[in-house]
């Protein structure tokens, strides 16, 4: 909601199928998927724009979430992103 892409979009951004994203979307509190599955789905949406909060990090509300970064380009998810490019490493804790 937060991009106002869908399914389809998201799975096309990360390389992974639209059944694992739904089942993604559909597991509570803890995600369900592989470590890969994961960091390709982290990767895309890093690459979208969005920033990932944790448990505890600086937020207006506490607690964790997502909000868009400050540099956000809606270019990059209605013009596209190259899901060929290699997408960055992000650690999980």
């Amino acid at each position: 909601a937060l991009l106002g892409i869908d399914q389809r979009r998201l799975a096309e951004l990360s390389g992974l199928s639209v059944p694992t994203i739904q089942r993604m979307e559909a597991s509570e509190s803890i995600i369900r998927g592989n470590v890969d599955s994961l960091m390709k789905l982290i990767g895309a949406l890093d690459l979208a724009g969005v920033e990932l909060i944790a448990e505890g990090a600086s937020s207006q509300i506490g607690g964790r979430g997502v909000r868009l970064k400050a540099d956000f380009d809606p270019a990059k998810i209605l013009g596209g992103i190259d899901t060929d490019a290699k997408l960055p490493v992000t650690s999980v804790a």
